[in-house]
């Protein structure tokens, strides 16, 4: 797992388009020769039967249908594909150009991703996260150069990650001058039509990316580590032994457990450590100006680096950063280096070769024993003072499954000490007592709150809850049901 990759050779002498082609595309390049895909033919890598019944593959299919009956007389043909290349669908009504591209597999139900087909617009939108345009000579195969790509990834509207990309073909000596215009606008389009059949949720703004520097303190609490479970101890202790002699370690678990603050409480234990860098990646268009700000950190001994968010970096910059890292550990002076990202199967190749250690932080919904520390915490923090919560408070917190996990519960937390000196139920968020998963409409969040509210006053019955929203006493027992929303105890 400590294994160092060395520089692939020379690149076959590519045509002259192609050497004077895009650092990105050049990058493609060295990685399509590392994966031993082969420059003289389209080796085809089929994975199965798409799954037409995806999210994904419904609104992206709607947009594309769109699409084609406005450029109908265009030799394009139009596809979608997955994170992993997969493709789902292609449409066109130029048969020539169809009956080409099955030659070359560019087909549902293959992978064109880098590994499988090397240089790609596909695969190349969805190894830097970026729309990209591949013409001609600048794909790797022979086979695809008589072909331009433009490919845009597609966003999931409820987490900001990759779902999938966006890919338009049309011939070499085509103009392809708004191909990437199209392909763009395609993607946006599908990601907002996921976004309505997921409730009217909209996309996340992109992480721009941080860099944080403290000196003689930590980003983890600074009062003590409010957490007690035995699973978090244990993850703290396993990653303290890891980062203390040095090793490349990647902490692993959901969004939201507390991986770079596990990671900083492991830096604390170590002796002489004065200073702390927390990185989070940006998304493509901000990268290189986020590395050059703090990898020459990565030469000072004295500092712990943690890394979050690599999972959204380009292929590019991960490369780039593997070589910055193998170059500082080449030199013996070994630096505490921890990289954060949902698991391992996550982060880029180039840094997962280099990984000696994985540490996994639990989700909070197994370690109840830390929801009330957390929460007590989190409160005096946002009051500067000790914040009580009743029983029936302390039981809804304990029973709710913090699907958000720390995060989460931070939240709810610090909106209800800012409400009331003793936290009871009716200042919790409504969510914490709506156990239901499926996304509402904002209709919905709407009348569930309302009932939550209505729920939760002091001295309330189900008789009186249901005179004040206007509805019978079955109608209020259906929406409760309806909505999974638990009814406090009195």
């Amino acid at each position: 797992m400590d294994e160092v990759v060395t520089a692939p050779g020379p690149l076959p002498d590519p045509a002259p388009a192609a050497r004077r082609a895009a650092p990105r595309v050049r990058a493609s390049w060295r990685r399509s020769q590392g994966y031993g895909v082969p420059s003289d033919e389209v080796v085809p890598v089929f994975t199965g039967t798409p799954d037409t019944g995806s999210l994904l593959y419904e609104c992206a299919h709607r947009v594309l249908t769109d699409l084609q009956s406005t450029i109908a007389d265009e030799p394009v043909s139009l596809m979608v594909a997955d994170p992993d290349g997969f493709v789902l669908a292609r449409l066109g009504d130029d048969a020539s150009i169809s009956r080409a591209l099955d030659r070359v597999h560019l087909a549902p139900g293959f992978s064109y991703s880098e590994r499988n087909a090397g240089t790609n617009g596909l695969g190349l939108s969805l190894a830097d996260r970026a729309p990209s345009l591949v013409r001609a000579a600048d794909h790797w195969c022979t086979d695809l150069r008589g072909y331009t790509c433009a490919a845009a990834p597609v966003l999931e509207p409820v987490t900001g990650e990759l779902a999938g990309s966006i890919n338009l073909t049309t011939w070499s000596d085509s103009s392809s001058e708004l191909l990437l215009g199209l392909a763009q606008t395609a993607a946006s389009a599908t990601s907002a039509l996921m976004a309505v059949r997921t409730g009217g949720r909209v996309v996340r703004p992109a992480p721009r990316g941080e860099v944080f520097r403290v000196i003689g303190g930590s980003l983890a609490p600074d009062d003590g580590d409010p957490c007690v479970s035995p699973a978090w101890r244990a993850a703290v202790d396993q990653a303290a032994v890891a980062v203390s002699a040095g090793r490349v370690t990647v902490v692993v678990g959901e969004e939201g457990a507390g991986k770079a603050t596990l990671a900083a409480l492991a830096r604390r234990r170590m002796p002489a450590r004065q200073r702390l860098l927390h990185a989070r990646a940006p998304e493509a268009g901000d990268v290189a100006p986020w590395l050059e700000l703090w990898t020459p950190e990565l030469r000072d001994a004295d500092t712990c680096v943690i890394v979050s968010g690599l999972h959204r970096l380009p292929a590019w910059a991960a490369g780039e950063l593997a070589q910055v890292l193998a170059t500082v550990r080449r030199t013996g002076r070994p630096q505490p280096f921890v990289l954060t990202a949902p698991d391992y199967a996550a982060l880029p190749d180039p840094l997962a070769r280099l990984v000696d250690a994985v540490v996994e932080v639990p989700p909070l919904r197994a370690r109840s024993d830390d929801v009330l520390p957390l929460a007590a915490w989190t409160a005096r923090r946002e009051r500067h003072r000790e914040v009580a919560f009743t029983p029936r408070a302390a039981r809804a917190l304990a029973g709710y499954g913090w699907p958000g996990n720390v995060a989460q519960l931070r939240r709810v937390a610090r909106e209800a000490a800012a409400r009331a000196d003793v936290v009871d139920v009716h200042h919790l968020a409504p969510e914490v007592l709506d156990g239901g998963t499926r996304p509402l409409s904002r209709l919905e969040r709407l009348e569930r709150d309302e009932i939550v509210r209505c729920l939760t006053e002091p001295g309330t019955t189900m008789t009186r809850v249901a005179e004040e929203l206007g509805i019978g006493r079955a109608t209020l027992y259906r929406k409760i049901a309806q909505y999974k929303i638990t009814v406090p105890q009195r």
